[in-house]
């Protein structure tokens, strides 16, 4: 029995020394060099509180407000009454859709409709996303969470909203007596590209704000020009090679075709799609990259 007393004391790990009395341990905590990889496992274990993070905000934003959740329905159904009446009447845009939109007289504000339901998540996703972490920063100083929640969350806000406006456009839809195709089946696909998209470059700029605070006046202006060169208010058709090119560098033009192909039954562009999802891959990814190597400065320059 002694022997057996003596064995365990000999494997016990030494002890470390006391600190002398009168003395406090001191702890130095460095940031981690090189890439930081994305930690899954946490971000699973944290997932409660992006839920919480995604509701604050939703109640957030239509606090202390006359109409409340109406601001939903509101603000792209006057978006489109607007660019109905500026692209559709004093451009005559109306007249230039799709020979399949026309052939099942889907009116032109269905088509602006449409266009405006993956623009509106893409460009509130990135005009809150961008400025969250800057917004937060007295939470990101406080206590540790995944830093990826923060621009995750506003992200989330915006498909509440988006939600609520394709309600609306299913009832104009029936209004219109246009019944939706088949391929409506794809929509929560569409809707996950566009959420990847969105969150890629929030990624990016939400890290950039933080550094150069100037990024903040930049993005309207940005969305503002990312708007125009995008397919929303009226049709676009390219037949120069080089023109192509250029129009499908944007990857909205692809995912914008692509919810009017899904809700309208307009012709697939399988090329255009193909050419925004690889975009929103690279997107993605660099987003995630970038984030992760700038995240570590977050606490001391927010």
């Amino acid at each position: 029995m002694p022997t057996d007393v003596a064995i365990t004391a000999a494997k016990r790990p030494a002890q470390p020394p006391a600190p002398a009395e009168g003395t406090i341990p001191e702890f130095e905590i460095r940031p981690r060099r090189g890439w930081v990889p994305i930690d899954f496992k946490e971000l699973f274990h944290y997932r409660e509180l992006l839920y919480f993070l995604i509701w604050r905000d939703v109640k957030v934003r239509y606090k202390q407000t006359l109409l409340g959740f109406a601001w939903a329905i509101l603000q792209p159904l006057v978006t489109m009454v607007i660019a109905t009446a500026v692209f559709g009447g004093l451009a005559g845009f109306s007249g230039r859709m799709s020979e399949e939109l026309i052939a099942r007289h889907v009116p032109y504000n269905l088509f602006v409709y449409a266009g405006l339901l993956p623009w509106m998540l893409f460009s509130v996703g990135i005009s809150t996303g961008g400025t969250s972490l800057m917004n937060q920063q007295n939470l990101l100083t406080k206590v540790y969470f995944p830093r990826l929640f923060v621009p995750a969350s506003v992200i989330g806000t915006a498909l509440v909203d988006t939600a609520i406006s394709f309600g609306v456009f299913f009832i104009l839809m029936a209004f219109a007596h246009v019944a939706p195709p088949w391929t409506v089946v794809f929509v929560p696909l569409l809707l996950l590209l566009t959420t990847l998209a969105t969150m890629g470059i929030a990624f990016v700029l939400s890290s950039l704000t933080v550094t150069y605070r100037d990024f903040r006046f930049i993005l309207p202006f940005m969305m503002q020009c990312w708007m125009f060169l995008s397919p929303v208010y009226y049709p676009l058709t390219v037949k120069k090679a080089w023109e192509q090119a250029l129009v499908q560098a944007n990857p909205l033009y692809g995912l914008i075709e692509a919810f009017r192909s899904c809700l309208l039954g307009q012709h697939w562009k399988w090329k255009s799609l193909s050419i925004s999802v690889l975009e929103i891959a690279v997107l993605l990814l660099v987003g995630l990259y970038y984030f992760k190597r700038t995240e570590r400065r977050f606490a001391d320059i927010a």
